[in-house]
């Protein structure tokens, strides 16, 4: 066997061997038909994909993957497909975030142990997408993020529902007898009416948009609808750019810059995206030794305006978004503006400058310009700090009602969701709008994983009142598809001892996210007292995954990875042991 390309190619340690090693590493691979010509030195790509009929949004990405390979072979390279776990969270329990390291870990360790020169990253679900960014730059191969594009809009009586978003609203009206059950079945289908990740501005979309923005994304390709022939062609154009991604050793730790994680930070912003981005992002700089933090979310989106009119903050889908000019719209507004750095390079090879120069920004309701946004500038996520969130706590602000952001009541304290949810609907709960709702033992050790429940729905003696919203305090997360005044991610966790744990009912909290302060009106002495008495949860793994994870996952300020997976391991070749 004759090499026509490059011999020194990472896979060539493999398909290259001599001897006994190559003979067997080719033999087998040609059991599937390939000709002995493929093993010539051409780049070998991978396609993970997460495609599983056990994660909705997910579930089309083999027809993903196959696009993809049309682009790698027509650019020479040779296409191998695999798949990894898919986290969705739609049907996971206790929580997809419980596997999102789990996913990460695996999808670093299989482009490791394998033959490859470059990967192609198929995802849906919000999990999919960080926890395959996460692996992929800690192997540091070049790569490049296919995301499976979001459903078509939801139509349901003339109008457009979101999914996720119409969840909670139909749930409303559901307990308040604007709807029946028999409408809310037949609702369900009109809201989820395509393939692909939730339409609204949910976590999907918003980690979509986000990988966009880092640059690990091609350009306009995270808001195609996933039915639509356009996310097909983006698929098959990522197919041909990896393989001169290679060509050009372009990596993740070119691209995922500190300067390409301010740009997300603020794109974020301007899209009205999902807290979860915070956790998400802060947890992949790690992975590639960017310091980030709580307060960079709150310190690089105060000049940001919200430009993006949709779904929970606002009124359009994704669909929408898309057919006005996508995200590029958005960043060429962000950059015109000043507000963007232009030099980070991308998967393009091209920066973010050169990318963004050709977009248009078609009308002006769903893709607003800078000098009339749809929310002025300080209306993204805040974070907040104080006695009840020493290590920061977040707030969508543009999600929240604008008459709370400012705030005291009595603090009613319930030990978990379900501890709540048992007695939401009670006529005689000891709540009014201005109590503050305080749910702990949410945070990434204490259920474990950190679910999307913070945003538990009012109860149901304030819906049939007409109360639409109150402050809700929690260390766990919300959807980026939910809505409210909900303060999240309060760190520490209550089940490490974070004075979430402290809280009893009728302590004054008080609520000034202008002020960035979230605190308890109870006199330090009294805190110490109740610290005295307070003892750990007792642990309830002792073995398999989640004792692991309970062990070595870190706080939402650290974005809730494990702190043996900080920092990268590279792509060393493993040993041969043929």
């Amino acid at each position: 066997m004759t090499d026509r390309r490059n011999s020194h190619r990472r896979s060539q340690a493999w398909f290259g061997a001599q001897g006994r090693s190559g003979m067997l590493y080719r033999s087998w691979m040609r059991n599937q038909g390939f000709g002995h010509e493929v093993f010539d030195g051409r780049p070998v790509i991978g396609i993970a994909t997460s495609a599983s009929e056990l994660a909705p949004c997910n579930a089309h990405l083999t027809r993903v993957a196959e696009a993809v390979k049309r682009g790698v072979w027509q650019a020479g390279g040779l296409p191998l497909q695999f798949p990894t776990m898919a986290t969705g969270e739609t049907l996971m329990r206790p929580t997809a975030m419980l596997y999102r390291n789990l996913m990460a870990m695996e999808v670093e360790e299989l482009i490791r142990a394998n033959p490859l020169d470059g990967v192609v990253l198929l995802s849906g679900c919000d999990k999919t997408t960080p926890a395959m960014l996460m692996g992929a730059a800690s192997v540091d191969l070049p790569a490049v993020m296919v995301t499976g594009g979001p459903m078509l809009n939801g139509k349901y009586r003339g109008q457009d529902v979101g999914s996720g978003t119409h969840v909670w609203k139909f749930e409303e009206d559901l307990k308040t007898g604007r709807m029946t059950e028999e409408e809310c079945f037949f609702a369900e289908g009109c809201m989820a009416r395509s393939n692909g990740h939730c339409m609204t501005m949910g976590t999907a979309s918003t980690m979509a948009c986000v990988a966009e923005a880092l640059g690990m994304q091609l350009p306009g390709s995270a808001a195609w609808p996933a039915v639509d022939s356009r996310r097909m062609e983006t698929a098959q154009a990522a197919g041909r750019r990896i393989v001169d991604m290679v060509e050009e050793e372009l990596r993740p730790s070119r691209i995922l810059t500190r300067a390409a994680f301010e740009n997300a930070i603020r794109v974020n912003a301007a899209i009205g995206g999902s807290t979860n981005a915070v956790i998400h992002l802060t947890a992949l700089a790690g992975r590639v030794g960017v310091e980030l933090g709580p307060d960079d979310f709150d310190a690089l989106v105060r000049e940001v305006p919200t430009l993006v009119n949709l779904m929970p903050s606002g009124t359009y889908l994704m669909e929408d978004f898309c057919y006005a000019g996508g995200l590029p719209a958005v960043m060429a507004e962000l950059l015109g503006g000043g507000l963007l750095h232009g030099g980070p390079i991308t998967v393009t090879g091209r920066t973010v400058a050169e990318n963004t120069a050709p977009a248009e920004r078609v009308g002006s309701d769903v893709i607003t310009p800078l000098d009339a946004p749809f929310q002025p500038a300080g209306t993204g996520i805040a974070v907040l700090r104080g006695n009840l969130c020493p290590d920061g706590a977040v707030i969508k602000q543009s999600a929240a009602s604008p008459h709370l952001l400012t705030h005291r009541g009595p603090a009613r304290v319930f030990d978990s969701p379900e501890a709540y949810h048992a007695v939401a609907d009670d006529p005689d709960l000891d709540v009014d709008e201005n109590t503050v709702v305080v749910i702990r033992n949410a945070g990434p050790k204490g259920y474990p994983g950190m679910p999307e429940v913070s945003n538990v729905p009012l109860p149901a003696k304030l819906l049939k009142a007409g109360i639409t919203d109150m402050v809700r305090v929690c260390d766990g997360r919300m959807s980026g598809t939910g809505y409210g005044t909900v303060v999240l991610h309060v760190t520490p966790e209550a089940a490490v001892g974070g004075p979430l744990a402290l809280v009893r009912d009728g302590d004054p909290v008080v609520l000034d996210v202008p002020g960035r302060t979230l605190r308890l009106d109870v006199d330090d002495a009294e805190l110490a007292r109740r610290r005295e008495e307070w003892t750990p949860p007792a642990e309830q793994y002792v073995s398999g995954y989640t004792w692991l994870y309970t062990q070595h996952v870190e706080q939402a300020d650290r974005g809730a990875d494990f702190g043996f997976l900080r920092g990268g391991r590279g792509h060393e070749v493993p040993r041969d042991s043929h």
